[in-house]
């Protein structure tokens, strides 16, 4: 049984939001060092690391939206699918500012220089760039506006989450492990897709056929 639209307005998503910022409100929480917390001998890697390992969790977790939905029969996870994809931004958005104003320290020629020469930078901002547009038409009324481009315009997320995983996997310089684990998921959700498409265009085609 399904949840209905008012459980899941007043009650599913705003726990949904909390939960989501959960990681945001470690950061702040170690940051003062409130509960032992810490964010120990380099805070900035550590505040940076953060919001880009949750800025990838969130795009995958985005990207599982429509198979979960369909392997279990939970039509009403769709109506989620903007907040987590909006808090991907978020986190992207801050994993790259972090780098940005903390790392960098606005130092915009060295800045310009590591986003031409370095590659896993170059992906990563690729990525971010790409996520702007998603991120500025995920309103009803852009959804309206733009009709089906919409659509068009938003399977940008399944570039973005390969991009995000490339990005990840460029950065760690030892352990692989994790990065792997996340390109094997994103494969399977991908793959999930491209096999319905297939398995909805067969009988469309035959159905077309001349008798």
């Amino acid at each position: 049984m399904s949840p209905s639209t008012v459980v899941i307005r007043r009650f599913i998503k705003p726990a949904l939001f909390v939960v989501c910022a959960l990681p945001l409100l470690s950061l702040v929480l170690a940051a003062f060092g409130i509960g032992g917390a810490s964010l120990g001998a380099n805070p900035v890697e550590k505040i940076q690391d953060t919001f880009g390992q949750w800025g990838l969790r969130f795009l995958v977790i985005t990207l599982a939206v429509t198979p979960i939905r369909d392997w279990f029969g939970m039509p009403w996870l769709v109506q989620l699918r903007r907040m987590l994809g909006l808090y991907a931004f978020f986190y992207v958005l801050m994993h790259f500012l972090t780098w940005l104003i903390l790392d960098q320290g606005l130092y915009w020629s060295g800045i310009l220089k590591d986003i031409g020469e370095r590659p896993y930078i170059t992906i990563g901002f690729t990525a971010l760039l790409l996520l702007v547009p998603l991120a500025v038409t995920s309103t009803n009324k852009m959804m309206r506006r733009l009709g089906k481009r919409w659509k068009s315009l938003h399977r940008l997320v399944y570039a973005i989450g390969l991009l995000g995983v490339w990005h990840y996997y460029w950065q760690v310089k030892a352990d692989t492990t994790e990065p792997l684990i996340y390109l094997a998921i994103v494969l399977v959700l991908l793959g999930w897709r491209v096999w319905k498409t297939r398995s909805w265009r067969a009988p469309a085609a035959t159905a077309r056929e001349p008798s």
